[in-house]
């Protein structure tokens, strides 16, 4: 029978064993100094380009297209320093193989960072020829991509009476300024505030659902070999003992998920913090109770299934290997949520939004990004919530017979059979 006053009792045990241990402190504490020095760190990699040195030969079939990127680079602060070098000739294809075959050993060695071929053709499609032992050097491309585009544009309209504002102007890439349409607001524009919340939404879930559901699996098995477990089974039942220990370390993981979104909090609802115009974060605490109850809700699913785990095997060497099924549970919505940044309401997204585990994940991250309507919002945690009580019967039914069961690591047969005794 299920006992409430003994589930509470080890919900009670869980909360203070938790609440007060080193680790929930430091982790609680030390992941956002970890997070805002992951990125100044990936700031500061992104300003050091390391590219100081680079050798470019560009090599062209067309001399007024040579001369005008001459012209262009030579423009270039980067050019006139020395911090790039760059050698310009005329050759046709067949030319170029031969110089090519002449350059190959300082290609190879790093002394010529690429040659650089604009043939006759780019004048139409602008497509250009890199040579390079490292072909997808992102650094050089995005240096040298506009300033080539501007030579061509040149050249092409040279002989068309097009004053050079117009030449320029139509070398100009197109600047998208964003604005979010929504049914109960202003239309306002769109900044990145939004994008980073996301992405700080999907790794904190990310990040707490493995911590946490790694820390569940090992106490449970340190019960288990301990025999601690015989201990507690003894006052109350199995199930008693697993509800208990899923909602302390539930309760827990929400105090401490409250803790990390405490600045974000701040954010939106205090003026103390003046964010960058081009900033812009439009969340609401509307949003921030929705992720809390998600959280929550997908916490408690995936520490059942990691207590299952736990109660399967005998040592960690063991469950580690069975726990691979439940972090593809996490890692692949993880990595569709990223890619939500891209099209939120792609046809992808959306479907996984409401896709059992997958919508833990999924929908915090698009909700950031769009305006969801309520009934997919609501849809989702009724989904969450029914794949969390089936999600706990199953592991109800694992729980009970492998956490007094020891020896032999039983197959994936057995633990199914498993589901067949009464519970």
């Amino acid at each position: 029978m299920f006992s409430l006053e003994k589930t509470l009792t080890v919900m009670k045990r869980e909360l203070r064993d938790k609440l007060l241990s080193k680790t929930f402190v430091l982790m609680t504490l030390l992941l956002p100094i970890f997070m805002f020095g992951i990125l100044g760190f990936q700031t500061f990699l992104l300003t050091q380009e390391s590219d100081e040195g680079t050798t470019i030969e560009l090599v062209s079939e067309n001399e007024e297209v040579l001369n005008n990127i001459q012209k262009v680079f030579q423009e270039r602060t980067f050019i006139q320093n020395g911090y790039y070098k760059v050698g310009y000739s005329q050759k046709d294809k067949d030319q170029l193989q031969s110089f090519l075959e002449e350059r190959r050993a300082d290609l190879l060695s790093g002394k010529l960072t690429a040659i650089i071929f604009v043939p006759n053709s780019a004048l139409e499609n602008k497509d250009v020829e890199y040579y390079s032992k490292n072909p997808n050097n992102r650094t050089v491309f995005d240096k040298l991509r506009d300033m080539i585009n501007n030579a061509l544009v040149e050249t092409y309209f040279e002989d068309k009476n097009f004053s050079q504002e117009e030449i320029e102007f139509a070398g100009m890439r197109v600047g998208f300024n964003t604005f979010r349409v929504s049914t109960d607001k202003d239309t306002e524009e769109e900044g990145v505030g939004n994008l980073i919340a996301a992405f700080l939404f999907t790794f904190l879930l990310y990040f707490s659902l493995i911590f946490l559901g790694t820390m569940m699996m090992r106490a449970v098995l340190e019960e288990k070999t301990s025999k601690i477990v015989e201990v507690l089974l003894s006052s109350c039942s199995s199930k008693d003992l697993m509800t208990g220990k899923i909602l302390g370390t539930g309760i827990t993981g929400v105090i401490q998920m409250f803790i990390w979104l405490l600045p974000v909090i701040m954010l939106i609802t205090t003026s103390v913090f003046t964010l960058p115009a081009d900033f812009n974060l439009k969340l609401d605490m509307g949003m921030i109770f929705y992720f809390l109850i998600n959280y929550f809700i997908g916490l408690m699913t995936f520490l059942g299934l990691f207590a299952s785990v736990g109660a399967i095997f005998d040592n960690d060497q063991d469950a580690q290997s069975g726990i691979w099924p439940i972090m593809m549970l996490i890692m692949i919505p993880f990595f569709i949520a990223i890619t939500s940044q891209n099209n939120p309401d792609s046809a992808l997204i959306k479907i996984s939004s409401f896709v059992p585990f997958s919508s833990i994940i999924v929908m915090p991250a698009r909700m950031t990004l769009v305006e969801v309507p309520l009934w997919q919002l609501f849809a989702a945690i009724v989904i969450n919530i029914a794949t969390f009580f089936g999600i706990f019967m199953l592991a109800g039914k694992i729980y009970r017979v492998g956490i007094l069961r020891t020896g032999k690591k039983p197959s994936w047969a057995e633990v199914v059979k498993w589901f067949k005794y009464q519970y």
